[in-house]
């Protein structure tokens, strides 16, 4: 009998199988990874050539213009909210002074009605008396033509008495006297 020409196995197919099997997953997850890796440095290529486009340029560039202008308006709006809050305190105190000036003007007008009032009252008196002296001036201006009278009439009948001829400047002398007192 010849040989028969056939590898004989001393391992099981089994192991066989599995190392084979083993190799081809390591080899199949190695060329999907080269594959993920390929796809990834692609995927960073094209983004950087976006990223470095004119458009994405004028993009960043707008973006900082905004930031900056944000910034500015925010410091304009501190400092128009700083400028309020001042006015608001300018306001306040305006308030509190023109409510001071006005209990102060309340408090002249009443001194003033009061002051008014004992004018008044002052000049309603003087008026009184300044009646009762024209009055009085009146009745004196009265009795004086009365004496003048008198005195002519004496003057004429007794020309040679000379204490007669010095009673009517003391009769009136006496009642301006008496007008200056009242």
């Amino acid at each position: 009998m010849a040989p028969i020409l056939y590898d004989y196995c001393k391992r099981p197919m089994d192991d066989i199988w599995k190392e084979d099997g083993d190799k081809r997953c390591k080899l199949v997850v190695g060329i999907l990874g080269l594959l993920v890796i390929v796809l990834l440095g692609v995927l960073l290529i094209f983004f950087i050539i976006k990223a470095n486009s004119e458009a994405c340029q004028d993009g960043l560039r707008a973006v900082m213009e905004c930031r900056n202008v944000t910034y500015l308006l925010q410091q304009e709006l501190a400092e128009a909210q700083r400028g309020f809050r001042d006015a608001e305190a300018q306001a306040v105190t305006c308030n509190q002074t023109v409510m001071a000036l006005m209990a102060s003007l309340d408090a002249e007008k009443a001194q003033g009605r009061k002051k008014v009032e004992e004018l008044e009252g002052e000049i309603t008196t003087l008026n009184h008396k300044l009646q009762d002296a024209s009055a009085e001036v009146e009745r004196l201006r009265r009795e004086n033509h009365v004496l003048n009278a008198r005195i002519a009439d004496t003057d004429s009948a007794s020309s040679q008495d000379s204490s007669c001829a010095a009673e009517p400047p003391l009769l009136i002398l006496l009642l301006g006297l008496s007008a200056l007192l009242l």
